[in-house]
């Protein structure tokens, strides 16, 4: 597939804008699906003809292949190269996205969905070695290159709903995902050209830990998600709970005597770094499960068209994105341990002003919350990827941000899930609350892991963020 199959030295300072712009192309659409779905379910609903399993199933077969794949994905890059990992995601990605553009049913969407995680795993970390090796001769140029591609996958994922209601309101919900190709094109265009990263052709895979992964993820989601409309008792949901189980220990027996394992056990050693991993899964389940009920309520309960939905959360993205601008700042100035605890605040006193609103809640009422919870994200997830690589050997912190980013994406597949169950037992409008108390619950138990835990300030390691 590679028109370079020899490894080159890093490119100079003028090759390094394409694959600038290849490596944000493919964070945007990564990061653009995990939220721009959330918009449209009321639609999927209705046009697939779709009850509330099946919506949390198009959402989590995405971020479910999506995690349980991040933690191969550095392995897999490292004995293909970057260049060709990078262009095998986006060219499955393109396909999976036409389609699920075409999908006919819910079942067709929901496997559609999966190949787009599938493919997506690969994109993240292939971008970021990409980005390395073109700036590996100049780190204040490599610096400028990962502040702007993380702003890119910031910004895609804020403005999702609000691109996703446009697109709903104009040209139907089969634009969510047709919108991807040309951004994939774009992308695989400005790949094709670039130099090889130094590959490893005896990296070994960790099939057995990873084939665990995804089974144990696949049964706990799976068995939460169908207990509304199964039941607790049916074999099959009590078999996804006793599958997540055992492929659960066995991934940990796996992994402690692999010579290669996909996820260190050693790292959880590690001072601060299971704290931290607890904050990111509070903070995604919290933040996941709010997006998913908030856009069905908006919608079913309060009568928004999608657009207005969509708008409804321009509040909530630039409330993240200011506070993600001003984060260093605070983490420089006040460390780890009083950014987490301040963010983890702010989103708690969120969710607490939001189980207050009215059953005939104005959106005045919801804005207060729409900037609280964002605002408290922005300041405590930048601190818990510096706490996450502050807290091992520079040697690594590859691992560890992939292990980070794969908890949060099971942590959003995980608020999902829950979400979903709450939402059948309360309805729509008691279902929020019930999210609402369970997201303060989460926080609050990682408000007081953090408190208790987090030793040192942490402000000479702010500039690993």
């Amino acid at each position: 597939m590679s028109a370079h199959p020899q490894t080159s030295a890093a490119p100079s300072a003028a090759a390094s804008s394409p694959v600038l712009l290849a490596a944000c192309f493919g964070f945007m659409v990564v990061q653009l699906d995990v939220t721009i779905v959330n918009v449209a379910l009321p639609e999927l609903a209705t046009r697939l003809r779709s009850d509330l399993a099946g919506l949390q199933w198009v959402v989590d077969a995405y971020t479910l292949l999506f995690a349980s794949l991040l933690l191969s994905a550095g392995a897999l890059i490292d004995r293909i190269g970057a260049r060709r990992s990078f262009l095998i995601g986006l060219g499955g990605f393109l396909l999976a996205s036409a389609a699920c553009g075409a999908a006919q049913t819910v079942a067709q969407l929901i496997a559609a969905r999966a190949v787009q995680g599938l493919f997506a795993a690969p994109m993240v970390p292939a971008s970021l070695a990409l980005l390395n090796h073109a700036c590996a001769d100049d780190p204040p140029r490599r610096a400028r290159a990962m502040a702007l591609w993380t702003a890119s996958g910031a910004l895609a994922a804020a403005t999702g709903s609000l691109a996703g209601g446009a697109l709903l309101q104009t040209l139907g919900w089969r634009s969510i995902f047709l919108i991807n190709l040309p951004i994939c094109a774009l992308g695989i265009a400005l790949a094709w050209r670039l130099s090889e990263t130094p590959r490893k052709p005896h990296q070994r895979l960790d099939l057995a830990g990873q084939t665990l992964a995804i089974v144990a993820l696949l049964g706990l989601i799976g068995a939460i998600i169908e207990t509304p409309r199964l039941g607790l008792d049916h074999p099959l949901v009590l078999a996804g709970f006793a599958l997540a189980a055992v492929c659960g220990l066995a991934f940990l027996a796996v992994e402690s005597r692999s010579a290669q394992p996909m996820l260190p056990l050693r790292l959880f050693g590690a001072p601060n770094f299971s704290v931290a991993l607890a904050t990111a899964i509070a903070i995604s389940l919290s933040y996941y499960g709010l997006i998913f009920a908030m856009s069905l309520y908006l919608q079913q309960s309060a009568g928004y068209t999608p657009l207005q939905a969509g708008l409804a959360y321009v509040p909530l993205a630039a409330a993240f994105i200011a506070a993600n601008l001003t984060s260093s700042r605070v983490l420089a100035q006040r460390g780890f341990r009083f950014a987490i605890l301040a963010g983890l605040s702010a989103c708690a006193l969120g969710f607490a002003w939001l189980s207050l609103l009215p059953r005939d809640g104005a959106y005045l009422w919801i804005l207060p919350a729409f900037v609280a919870i964002p605002a408290g994200m922005g300041v405590a997830m930048p601190a818990t990827t510096t706490l996450v690589l502050a807290s091992v050997d520079r040697s690594q912190s590859g691992t560890a941000a992939a292990v980070l980013n794969a908890v949060r994406q099971t942590g959003a597949a995980l608020g999902v899930a829950v979400c979903g169950l709450l939402l059948s037992a309360g309805g729509i409008d008691g279902g929020l609350r019930i999210v609402c108390y369970v997201s303060i619950a989460a926080l609050s138990v990682s408000i007081v892991l953090s408190r208790a835990c987090i030793r040192g300030s942490g402000a000479s390691a702010s500039g690993n963020t």
